[in-house]
């Protein structure tokens, strides 16, 4: 049975009308969609979604948002059991890995609840969670419990007043026990991921590997990305992951893998070690010809692209039809139509197009 179309005020973008048309047109012309999955236009297969729960976050990190926010009212955030029915959706029609992520996912009340039955859905094979490590000293225990596989931990220094520079109010020690915690917790893999920024914290690369090879834990850095206006002169900030390897490999004998972790981090290893380094690349490396992911933010908008404004909202659909799962999984498949090729972030560095914060998209 063919979808009946989506009422324009689902379909978000610049203008809807044409996003509308795009997923309509990216139906007919595009790769059948194949039951219990989901294939954009271009035969890119959807395997991976990362869930926003929450846009609030206990730090303000300079290249995410600004300092001072206005969060969305608790109206406008997916309920955890709407979140529960998106996922489910997605792992019916296919995807085998679930990230949640924030803001800070464990600022949401009753989180564990949500991640407890996620794990346990059938034909889901990673569940995996993106966090700043400022709750991890308390909840690693019960987050593995509850089924969470990996946990990534953002750390972008190793000097507490630095580490205050970039979050504006953390606290450096809080991350370090929420790391110690969640290695003594025993997850499958513990990875640390990093923003580059030159003359912030381009300095300090080469002893964040140290620091993970030191704990066997795995690094990934991260190309800054054009999200939001933060008041920054990103050109200037910007730091490169080939930089990033030439400065690596003046310390470290890196050897290519081809190992993945189901997300856009290329990775390297350093022989002898259990640490894996990874670059994750959007502007120097773009990966988008083999992007598997969506992005849903935690007022259910479901973004294809991070590097596009197109967006479907599922909030109202599943408001609209609490009892009947067709017309979710229906916009779902319709999301697919308006997956972009490919972003466009290296015009887009100091006059970003994607006017939202990295928060409100989902870390």
């Amino acid at each position: 049975m063919r979808n009946e179309p989506l009422p324009p005020d689902v379909v978000a973008g610049s203008p809807a009308g044409r996003a509308t048309l795009s997923s309509r047109a990216g139906a007919l012309d595009g790769p059948r969609q194949e039951p219990g999955s989901l294939i954009d236009k271009y035969g890119r297969r959807v395997s991976y979604i990362r869930l926003s729960i929450t846009d609030r976050c206990d730090f303000r990190c300079n290249y995410c948002m600004a300092e001072e926010m206005t969060f969305l009212p608790r109206a406008q955030v997916l309920t955890l059991e709407e979140c529960l029915r998106v996922v489910s959706t997605f792992v019916e029609l296919g995807v085998s890995k679930v990230r949640v992520t924030g803001g800070e996912p464990l600022l949401r009340h009753n989180v564990v609840w949500l991640l407890e039955r996620i794990a346990r859905l059938p034909g889901l094979r990673e569940l995996v969670m993106t966090t700043n490590g400022s709750q991890l000293e308390r909840f690693a225990p019960t987050l593995r419990a509850a089924g969470v596989g990996r946990i990534n931990v953002s750390l972008d220094t190793l000097q507490p007043e630095r580490f205050r520079q970039i979050t504006r109010v953390g606290d450096l020690t809080k991350v370090l026990r929420g790391l110690d915690a969640a290695q003594a917790a025993g997850f499958d893999r513990v990875k640390i991921n990093t923003v580059m920024i030159r003359k912030l914290n381009d300095d300090e690369l080469m002893d964040l590997v140290d620091f993970a090879v030191g704990r066997g834990i795995d690094i990934s850095f991260i190309e800054q990305m054009p999200l939001g206006d933060v008041g920054d002169a990103r050109d200037n900030r910007f730091f490169s992951s080939d930089e990033a390897l030439a400065r690596l490999q003046t310390r470290h004998v890196l050897v290519p893998s081809a190992e993945s972790s189901g997300g856009p981090a290329r990775y390297w290893r350093i022989p002898g070690q259990q640490t894996r380094v990874g670059f994750i690349s959007p502007h120097s490396h773009n990966f988008c010809d083999s992007c598997n992911r969506v992005r849903i933010t935690a007022r259910g908008e479901l973004y294809p692209c991070l590097g596009s404004n197109d967006a479907v909202q599922l909030l109202p659909v599943l408001r609209a039809h609490p009892a009947e799962q067709q017309p979710l999984r229906a916009a779902i498949i319709d999301g697919m139509g308006i997956k972009a090729r490919s972003h466009d972030f290296g015009s887009q560095m100091n006059s970003p197009q994607v006017v939202r914060f990295m928060s409100m998209t989902g870390g």
